[in-house]
């Protein structure tokens, strides 16, 4: 069930892009989406959603593994697709007159690495900057691996890195708290502490810290709130965060104690696969098909089109470029991990 969450995440963050923010359409998203605008206006909050999902997640792919098995397995997940979606974004700004403006051809470039915001490049694609943040939380999850993880071990980095989260919040930002990430922190400490919950049982001490970390992104959450607001330049009422938030922690809670475990649908690990590519390629390409689409037939087949035209190019990029790609490139990858600890084993002798 986990994977049906996954899409609901990436679904509510395509609605806020295509219905809430209103890139490409000409006019304006309350006018034409006049009962759809709002509820899409909280759709941002499935980037909350994914980063719950990417502390239970991770913390499962950790678990019993080195962490030179740990960096395979996220290289091979992230960056196939993700490449596939810097070509595909740059060709469509490119190639469709008066819309975007496509990046420079360094900024492109240094997309290809994904440390463009270290680098201080901007995003081909202004949804990738979620990317940095799971970078660091990998990074993170890299140094509590090192030496394999354990129930006391997560414990113990939960309440280190909500204590670390909670004193720098007032710090002027800096490479400390890019690090810490004090705004989202709280949801990939959560998922940990559900993937917990689901490894071993709930319990006070979990339900607590599960607790705090809704209690605590309340405040960020608004924070956010205030950006979008600009973004979309509209205020919307705060309580629909509250509340959203609160279904999204259920949701996660009700896959920690097993109870959605009975749903097995065939088509969910297919959901899953498609979310990451759907993901980085709906943003810019879909502002780009409503620009030159609106007008020209009605509003909600361009919406719904779009949308089903989306999951079909993130089906193919899954099954055509990411499967394939990551396959050839694990064994290798695998292989250069293997010659790094063989040779660091190896006495050098005078």
């Amino acid at each position: 069930m986990l994977d049906g969450i996954r899409l609901l995440a990436a679904l509510m963050v395509v609605s806020y892009h295509y219905m809430a923010i209103g890139g490409g359409w000409t006019s304006s998203v309350t006018k034409l989406f006049p009962r759809g605008h709002l509820p899409a206006s909280y759709g941002w909050l499935g980037v909350e959603l994914f980063f719950v999902i990417s502390g239970f997640v991770i913390c499962m792919s950790c678990w019993g593994k080195p962490v030179g098995e740990f960096f395979v397995s996220r290289v091979t997940r992230l960056y196939p697709a993700y490449w596939v979606g810097i070509i595909a974004t740059t060709a469509v700004v490119i190639l469709v007159p008066g819309g975007l403006t496509p990046r420079s051809w360094p900024e492109i470039l240094t997309n290809f690495t994904m440390l463009q915001q270290p680098l201080n490049s901007r995003d081909v694609d202004a949804v990738y900057w979620t990317l940095a943040a799971e970078l660091h939380f990998y990074l993170l999850m890299a140094v509590v691996a090192w030496r394999g993880l354990t129930y006391r071990k997560i414990v113990v980095f939960c309440f280190g890195w909500a204590i670390a989260s909670a004193a720098l919040i007032k710090w002027d930002d800096g490479p400390l708290k890019q690090m810490v990430m004090p705004a989202y922190s709280w949801y990939f400490i959560a998922g940990m502490a559900f993937y917990l919950m689901y490894r071993y049982r709930p319990n006070l001490l979990l339900t607590g810290i599960v607790a705090t970390c809704f209690l605590a992104a309340q405040r960020f959450a608004l924070i956010q709130l205030g950006r979008e607001e600009h973004s979309m330049g509209r205020n919307v009422p705060e309580w629909p965060v509250t509340v959203i938030l609160a279904v999204c922690f259920g949701l996660m809670a009700l896959v920690a104690t097993g109870r959605l475990s009975w749903i097995k649908w065939r088509w969910l690990p297919v959901a899953g696969a498609i979310t990451y590519p759907l993901y980085l390629l709906h943003e810019y390409i879909g502002w780009e098909i409503f620009r030159n689409l609106q007008g020209h037939y009605p509003v909600y087949a361009v919406l719904g089109g779009t949308v089903l035209l989306m999951l079909l190019v993130s089906y193919l990029v899954h099954v055509l470029v990411e499967r394939p790609l990551s396959a050839w490139m694990r064994p290798r990858l695998r292989a250069a991990v293997e010659q790094a600890r063989t040779a660091s084993r190896q006495v050098v002798r005078p």
